[in-house]
């Protein structure tokens, strides 16, 4: 009776220091298993303890404003009017800081891929602490938005990260399951990330490009808007205005659908049946650009993490290096 006594104690005693003031059993709050490049608003929601929620962005005074609603007075139907707040306990990160400018061939070049140093800086100012499994929430009522969670994701892969992804409508989804969100101040701790190496495979070059233009062997796929592609519109950043000769067009419409007041990532099978139709293998590889790397990480991130295209890369200095670098392009005729 005594020794039964005695196994009972020491039970209690271990199930006790493994509970949190909520006297919830601490297993919950083990490293979760990603099901893949994109989770779910549920999904995070029943996981929440065990991952680092980055949130992606640029106005953090989103972050402590409330979500603005509109109530339709004849059904009481609530719709999302202003995104507000962030999911509890989420870390920030200024997409600004996330590139920086480059000197390439004596050339100025702005929105660039960081240097480790530079990258590692960031991530620790954002509290972001190594080992940790990642889910990174960007707004999520745009494609813009879900290419700044793209871009993040790309550089994290690249500097040796692998258990991280993306909220699949970024907060605004989460708002749109009801899930609660906060308005307090977000963390300002240092964290301990480091990078682990570079994985250049991929990450295309200049030369990377012109050697896949010259024997074939590779896709260009230009993620740009339409009226970018064809050259009757550029960018800023941009000198000389139409694609890389040979690149075909994925643009920015075709990678989201909207789901309410989220934007959403498509399913294998329809990016698959809208590579096809745009004369893109999605077996073949690819690189994929853009201006400044931004909507091109959301081609990639297609290619690479949602039809596990082998050898898709991200040329990241895109037309902003391409064209500051003197090399042609081809558009409408004049």
């Amino acid at each position: 009776m005594l020794k039964a006594r005695y196994v009972a104690a020491l039970l209690t005693a271990a199930l006790t220091s493994l509970c949190g003031p909520s006297g919830l059993y601490r297993a919950a709050a083990a490293e979760a298993v990603l099901p893949g490049p994109l989770v779910t608003a549920q999904w995070l929601h029943d996981h929440a303890d065990g991952i680092t929620v980055i949130d992606i962005g640029d106005n953090a005074q989103r972050l402590t404003t409330p979500p603005k609603f509109v109530v339709d007075p004849k059904s009481g139907t609530k719709t999302l009017a202003e995104t507000g707040g962030h999911i509890p306990g989420a870390l920030f990160v200024d997409f600004g800081t996330i590139r920086e400018e480059r000197t390439v061939d004596g050339v100025k070049l702005a929105a660039m891929m960081p240097t480790k140093e530079s990258f590692e800086k960031v991530m620790e100012t954002a509290g972001l602490d190594k080992g940790r499994t990642i889910v990174i929430a960007p707004v999520g009522d745009s494609v813009e938005s879900l290419g700044m969670a793209t871009r993040l994701l790309f550089q994290l892969k690249y500097f040796g990260e692998d258990k991280v992804a993306i909220l699949n409508g970024g907060t605004n989804a989460w708002i749109g399951a009801n899930y609660p969100v906060s308005t307090d101040p977000v963390p300002t701790r240092k964290g301990d990330w480091v990078a682990t190496t570079e994985r250049k495979e991929l990450l295309a070059t200049t030369d990377d490009v012109k050697a896949g233009l010259s024997d074939h062997a590779t896709q260009l796929v230009d993620a740009r808007p339409i009226a970018q592609f064809f050259g009757t519109m550029k960018s800023p950043v941009v000198k000389a205005a139409g694609h890389v000769e040979g690149a075909r067009s994925f643009p920015p419409d075709a990678v989201t659908a909207p789901a309410g007041a989220a934007r959403q990532f498509l399913n294998e099978k329809q990016y698959r049946a809208i590579f096809q139709q745009q004369g893109i293998n999605p077996d073949q590889p690819s690189i994929s650009y853009c201006n400044t790397g931004h909507y091109g990480s959301g081609a990639w991130f297609v290619a690479h993490e949602i039809l596990n295209q082998k050898g898709a890369k991200l040329y990241a200095g895109s037309m902003n290096e391409w064209t500051n670098l003197n090399n042609p392009v081809v558009g409408l005729p004049q």
